[in-house]
C-alpha cells in the first residue's frame, strides 16, 4: 500500500488532521492489518482544489509502475474534497485495478460495503456533471431567446454589449467592408492579408491578419 496525506495551509495545526497524526494513524493501520507500506506521500500545504499535487502525482505514479495496488488515506477529503475529482480518480485508478482505503469514512473497495459507498459518491459526482450541463444549457437557451450573446468572445466586428447583446464596433467593421471589397475583387485569402498588412490593419492583438482569419472575417461581413 501507498499512505497518502495532505494539509492546506490552514489546516496543519488542526488536531487530528495534520501531518504527522495522519501518517501515525496510517502506520498503526498497516500495522494492525498486516498490510504491506511501501511508502507514505505527502503534499504540505496544498489544496485539495484540484488533483494537480506533485506528492499525489507521486502516489498514482507508483500505482500506475506496480509498486504498490491499493492506496490509503485517513479521511477522504485527504484525498480530495471534489466529488467531480474523486469521480475521475475511480474510473482511472480504483473501478478495478486499485483499491482504495479511507480510514475515518469506512470505505475499502475490497470489500462489497467499501465499494457500495464509493460508488454512491462517485453516482453523486455524475448527477454533479449532468445536472451542471442541464443548467448551463437551459440558461444557454435562456440568454438566445432574448437576444444575447451565447458564444463567449464576441466574433471580429462586435462587442458583447452591457445587456448581452452584440454591439457593431466601428473600426473593425471598416475592415469588415474592406475585407468584403477585396474578396469581391476577387483576391485570394492570403492576398487580402497581404494588402491589410500593407495599410497597416491589424488585428485584436496588434498582430498581422492570417488567411484562417480573412476566412473568418468574409464569412462574418457577408453575415452581416
Amino acid at each position: 500500500m501507498i499512505g497518502y496525506v495532505r494539509v492546506s495551509t490552514e489546516k496543519q495545526a488542526d488536531e487530528g488532521v495534520s501531518l504527522a497524526a495522519q501518517r501515525a494513524k496510517i502506520e498503526a493501520y498497516a500495522l494492525a492489518m498486516e498490510l504491506e507500506l511501501v511508502a507514505i506521500v505527502e503534499d504540505a500545504g496544498i489544496s485539495a482544489k484540484s488533483l494537480d499535487r506533485p506528492g499525489l502525482r507521486s502516489a498514482l505514479a507508483m500505482l500506475d509502475a506496480g509498486r504498490a495496488s491499493a492506496l490509503l488515506v485517513v479521511k477522504l477529503d485527504r484525498l480530495t474534497r471534489s466529488v467531480r475529482d474523486l469521480g475521475d480518480l475511480v474510473e482511472r485508478y480504483f473501478a478495478s485495478r486499485c483499491s482504495l482505503l479511507s480510514l475515518s469514512d469506512a470505505i475499502d473497495t475490497r470489500t462489497a460495503a467499501g465499494r457500495l459507498v464509493l460508488n454512491v459518491l462517485v453516482s453523486v459526482a455524475q448527477w454533479e456533471r449532468e445536472a451542471t450541463g442541464e443548467r448551463t444549457r437551459e440558461a444557454m437557451r435562456h440568454k438566445a431567446s432574448r437576444g444575447e450573446f451565447t458564444g463567449g468572445r464576441a466574433p471580429y466586428g462586435y462587442a458583447v454589449g452591457a445587456g448581452g447583446e452584440l454591439v457593431a464596433v466601428e473600426s473593425e467593421q471598416a475592415v469588415l467592408r474592406v475585407v468584403a471589397e477585396l474578396r469581391a475583387a476577387g483576391l485570394s485569402l492570403r492576398g487580402i492579408a497581404a494588402e491589410l498588412d500593407r495599410a497597416g490593419l491589424r488585428s485584436r492583438a496588434g498582430k498581422a491578419f492570417d488567411a484562417k482569419q480573412i476566412e473568418r472575417m468574409a464569412k462574418g461581413a457577408r453575415a452581416a
